[in-house]
C-alpha cells in the first residue's frame, strides 16, 4: 500500500475514533433530556425503525466530509494560488493566510459561524426548490426525527452545502484551527436541534436555533417545511420572512413529503438519480 493510501486510512481511522466517544456522550445526554422534555410521544431513538440507516450516515458523513474537504482545499490551492507541493500546502493552510488569519482565533471562529450560517441559509432555501430538492429530500425523509437523524444527508447536498462553504471560508484565509471550537459546537448543536425536545428557549428562540424551531422545518411542506431554514441563527429567517414558531403549538408529523423514499442508505443515495 502506498504511503498516501496509508495516510488516508490512518486519517479515516482517526475520524471514526473521534466520532465514537462523541456519539456515546450525545446518546446519553439526549436520552436523559428526552425522557423529561419530549416534544412528541415516540419510541426512544434506539428503537427507531430506521436506526441502522441513521447510524451508518452518522459515521459515513464525517469521514466523507473530511476526505472531500481536504481534496477540495488541495485542488483550490493549486488552481487559485498555484501551490502544489505538499509541504507548501500544509504551511499555507496550517494557520490560515492573509488578513483574516491575523484576527484573534475567537474572532475568526465567530466570523466563520456567522458567514457560514448566512451562506447555508440561502443554500438551504435553494435545496428546497427545483432539481435540488431530490437531494435534500433525503434529509427530510426521517419520520421518527431525533438527534441521530442529524447526519442524514446525501453527498451532493453535503458538497454543495456544508463542505463547499467550509472550503470557501478556509480558502479565504480563516485558520483551520478554529475548527477545534467550531467543530464540536456544530456537532452538538446539529444533534440538539434534531432531538425530540420541546425546548424553545423562550426569548432566546430569536437568537439560537432550537429543537422546536428546527422540527417545524421537518414537518410537511405545507405545515411548515418551507420555513426555518437557518441552521444556527434564526435572525436570517426573521430578516427574510421565513421564521415560523406558532405560539402554544408543537410540530407533530415529519418526513411525509416523499412517500417513495427508500428506508435504507443505499436506496436513498441512489434515489435522486432514479427516474421520477
Amino acid at each position: 500500500m502506498s504511503s498516501l493510501a496509508m495516510e488516508v486510512v490512518v486519517m479515516l481511522g482517526q475520524t471514526v475514533e473521534k466520532v465514537i466517544p462523541i456519539t456515546i456522550a450525545l446518546a446519553i445526554v439526549f436520552s436523559v433530556l428526552t425522557h423529561f422534555w419530549a416534544c412528541n410521544d415516540a419510541a426512544p431513538w434506539w428503537r427507531k425503525r430506521e436506526l441502522l440507516t441513521d447510524v451508518v450516515y452518522w459515521f459515513f458523513v464525517p469521514v466523507f466530509a473530511r476526505v472531500i474537504r481536504i481534496g477540495l482545499l488541495v485542488v483550490g490551492a493549486g488552481f487559485v494560488f498555484n501551490i502544489h507541493d505538499a509541504d507548501q500546502l500544509i504551511a499555507f493552510y496550517d494557520n490560515g493566510h492573509g488578513p483574516l488569519a491575523q484576527l484573534p482565533l475567537w474572532v475568526q471562529a465567530i466570523l466563520f459561524l456567522v458567514a457560514s450560517d448566512f451562506m447555508l441559509y440561502w443554500l438551504h432555501r435553494m435545496f428546497h426548490g427545483g432539481e435540488f430538492w431530490k437531494y435534500h429530500s433525503i434529509h427530510h425523509s426521517s419520520e421518527e426525527l431525533d438527534w441521530i437523524s442529524a447526519a442524514r444527508f446525501h453527498p451532493v447536498n453535503l458538497i454543495l452545502g456544508t463542505i463547499g462553504v467550509d472550503v470557501i471560508l478556509l480558502m479565504a484565509g480563516i485558520s483551520p484551527n478554529i475548527m477545534l471550537w467550531v467543530g464540536p459546537f456544530n456537532t452538538f448543536h446539529s444533534a440538539f436541534v434534531h432531538a425530540n425536545l420541546n425546548w424553545t428557549l423562550g426569548p432566546f428562540k430569536y437568537v439560537l436555533a432550537t429543537p422546536v424551531f428546527h422540527r417545524w422545518h421537518h414537518t410537511q411542506l405545507e405545515a411548515g417545511g418551507n420555513t426555518n431554514f437557518a441552521g444556527t441563527f434564526p435572525l436570517w429567517d426573521i430578516l427574510f420572512g421565513t421564521f415560523r414558531m406558532p405560539a402554544g403549538e408543537l410540530p407533530v408529523q415529519y418526513g411525509k413529503d416523499e412517500v417513495a423514499m427508500p428506508s435504507e442508505i443505499v436506496g436513498q443515495l441512489a434515489y435522486p438519480f432514479r427516474r421520477q
